[in-house]
C-alpha cells in the first residue's frame, strides 16, 4: 500500500459544535490509526489491524472525526479506494464497514464529516462511494442516526437485508418454536452434546463447513488460508464450535466471532445433509446462547439470510424458529463525482 500525506480541517456545524476531521491514506504499516483515542470500542473490522487483512486494492482512506474539547475521535470511517474504476468502498472485505458513531453525535456533525470525505474523493477522482454498514441491532440509536443523514445526503439504498438475532438474556429454550424445541430434545436424548474446540482443528473444521455448504450448492467467501491468519492475529474474537455426536464425530460446527466486546457474530454455521433429522444447528446454537449470556454479551447475530436470487425464505422461516428478532441492515450508494 502507498503513503501519502493526511489532511485536517477543522469545521463549525450548525449548533456550533467545533471538530477536527482527519483523514490519512494508508502507509507501509497499513491503514492509519485514529490520532485520538476513541470514544467507543471499535467493531472488529473496523480496527485497522482488521484492515490490513482485507485485499484494499491500492490504498485505504482512514476518517476520523474529532471532538477535540473532549479530546476523543467520535467517528471513523476506512475506504478502500479504486481510483482506477472511480470508486471507493467500505468495507474492502468484510461483513460490513461504514461509519460508526460515539454515543450524542449529531446528523449535523455527520454531515460535516462526510462533506469533508466526499471533497477529499472527489479530489482523487473517485465518482461512486459504496457502504454497506453494521446491523441496526449492533447500535440501534447510531445506525438510525447514521440512515437518515445518508438519506438527507441523497444516499440510495441498494439493498435492505433482513438481519436476525438473539438476546442472550431471554432464556433461549423457551424462545424456540415447538418444532425446534422437539428437536433440541431429540438432540439430547440421543446424546449429542456442544463443545469449544481447539484452533488446531481449523483446518479440519473448514473442510467439514466447506463440504456441507457445497451439498446445499453454496461457497464458502474466505479460504483457509485467510480464516486462519484471521484466528492468529485475533485469538481471542475468533472461536471454533461444534455439536459432536456420541461417537465423537461432528454433527454440526461453526465459526464465531467476537465482533464487539458485546456482540457474538455466528459466522459459519454448518451441518451436513445426514444430520437433517436432528437438526444439531439449534444445539449449536444453545451453547453459543449460553457462551454470549456468560460473556456478558447482548446480541448473538445470527446474521442475514440472502443468496444471490433473493431472500432464503428456508433460512428466514429457521431463525425466527430459533426465537431471532429481525431488524435491518442497509447498503448504500451515492454518485458523488
Amino acid at each position: 500500500m502507498k503513503s501519502t500525506d493526511s489532511l485536517t480541517t477543522t469545521e463549525t456545524d450548525a449548533q456550533s459544535h467545533t471538530a477536527a476531521i482527519w483523514l490519512a491514506e494508508s502507509g507501509l504499516s497499513g491503514p492509519a490509526a485514529p490520532r485520538l483515542p476513541l470514544a467507543f470500542e471499535s467493531f472488529l473490522y473496523l480496527q485497522p489491524a482488521h484492515q490490513v487483512l482485507q485485499p484494499a486494492g491500492e490504498s485505504v482512506l482512514s476518517c476520523y472525526l474529532e471532538d477535540p474539547a473532549a479530546g476523543s475521535t467520535v467517528a471513523q470511517l476506512h475506504l478502500a479506494l479504486a481510483p482506477q474504476l472511480g470508486t471507493a468502498q467500505s468495507p474492502a472485505q468484510a461483513p460490513f464497514g461504514a461509519v460508526q458513531l460515539a454515543a450524542g453525535v449529531s446528523t449535523n456533525q455527520i454531515h460535516v464529516f462526510l462533506n469533508t470525505v466526499e471533497n477529499a474523493l472527489r479530489q482523487r477522482g473517485i465518482h461512486a462511494l459504496r457502504l454497506r454498514s453494521y446491523p441496526f441491532a449492533y447500535d440501534p440509536t447510531g445506525a438510525a442516526v447514521l440512515a437518515e443523514t445518508l438519506r438527507q445526503r441523497h444516499y440510495r439504498v441498494t439493498l435492505a437485508e433482513q438481519n436476525y438475532h438473539l438476546d442472550p438474556g431471554r432464556p433461549y429454550e423457551s424462545s424456540l418454536h415447538p418444532s425446534e424445541r422437539r428437536r433440541l430434545q431429540k438432540c439430547r436424548r440421543h446424546g449429542l452434546h456442544f463443545e469449544q474446540e481447539p484452533p488446531f482443528l481449523l483446518p479440519a473444521a473448514y473442510a467439514f463447513i466447506q463440504a456441507c455448504r457445497q451439498e446445499r450448492g453454496q461457497e464458502l467467501s474466505l479460504p483457509l488460508e485467510r480464516v486462519q491468519e484471521l484466528f492468529r492475529r485475533f485469538p481471542r474474537e475468533h472461536f471454533l464450535f461444534s455439536v459432536r455426536q456420541p461417537n465423537g464425530e461432528w454433527a454440526a460446527l461453526t465459526v464465531a466471532i467476537r465482533v464487539h466486546e458485546q456482540i457474538l457474530y455466528n459466522f459459519y454455521p454448518a451441518s451436513p445433509l445426514r444430520c437433517n433429522a436432528f437438526s444439531p444447528v439449534v444445539m449449536l446454537n444453545e451453547g453459543l446462547h449460553a457462551f454470549a449470556k456468560a460473556s456478558d454479551m447482548r446480541v448473538l447475530d445470527l446474521g442475514t439470510s440472502t443468496l444471490d436470487s433473493g431472500p432464503n425464505a428456508s433460512l428466514l422461516r429457521f431463525k425466527r424458529h430459533l426465537g431471532g428478532v429481525a431488524g435491518l441492515r442497509l447498503s448504500w450508494e451515492k454518485t458523488i463525482g
